[in-house]
Formats: structure tokens, sequence, C-alpha cells
């Protein structure tokens, strides 16, 4: 098994959307499932949170009216509150929603696990890709 060092953590190597090798998506604020600040794919991530986005207000006002409010801070499970201009690794079927609703976030295709690409197109990673 070969390894990254991101931001001091280790992340297991995997493919990004543009097939080379995944890159961190964030360290500050830490992003990724098992919080290493990649978004690779987790045994026991069952929300696929492996695209790495970032954040706008309209797509965090979405996802709370959604039912997930990632702005506000909760200190219990680590997570500071997304502003926009923060980089997250996302659940692959919210950015779907967010996409089909017009508010999707730009994405970083380096740090975007390559599994993404069986819930969308590349054309439309490509088009919203910083």
């Amino acid at each position: 098994m070969s390894f990254l060092r991101s931001g001091g953590r280790l992340c297991v190597m995997a493919r990004n959307v543009l097939g080379t090798e995944l890159e961190s998506c964030s360290t500050d604020p830490l992003t990724g499932f098992t919080r290493t600040g990649c978004c690779d794919s987790h045994p026991q991530d069952s929300g696929f949170h492996i695209v790495c986005a970032m954040v706008t207000n309209a797509f965090l006002q979405f996802s709370a009216e959604q039912g997930n409010d990632l702005s506000t801070p909760r200190p219990e499970y680590g997570f500071p509150g997304l502003v926009a201009g923060d980089r997250w690794c996302l659940c692959a079927d919210r950015w779907v929603e967010a996409f089909e609703a017009g508010v999707a976030p730009n994405v970083v295709l380096e740090a975007t696990h390559a599994q993404a690409l069986e819930w969308i197109d590349i054309a439309d990673l490509r088009a919203h890709a910083i």
C-alpha cells in the first residue's frame, strides 16, 4: 500500500477523476471522512465524501435547506463549520443535487476521487473545475 503525506497526515493513494494520483483537498479546515485532508473512499463512509469542492454561500444555504447545516461549528465531531471559499469533501450525491438545483460549488479535479464518476459526468465536473 502506498501513501501520500498530506499536511502531516497520511492518505491512502488513490486515483482522481483525471486518472492521476489523488491530491489533498484541505487541511485547513481538515476534511475527508477520516479527516486526513483527502477525499478518499472508506468502507464505512456510506455518504461517499469524495468530491473536493470549494463551497459557496449559495451551496451552504442549499445544503442547510436539505437538512445538512455545514456552516455551524460542531466541535464534538471535530467540525469547524464552513464559510464560503473553504474546500471540503462533499458527498457525491449532494453535489449532484446541488448541480441539479443550479448551485453546485466548483470542484478541485485533482482532489476529487475517481469513484465520483459513478455519480457525476466528467464534463459536468470539468465545467465546475477551479
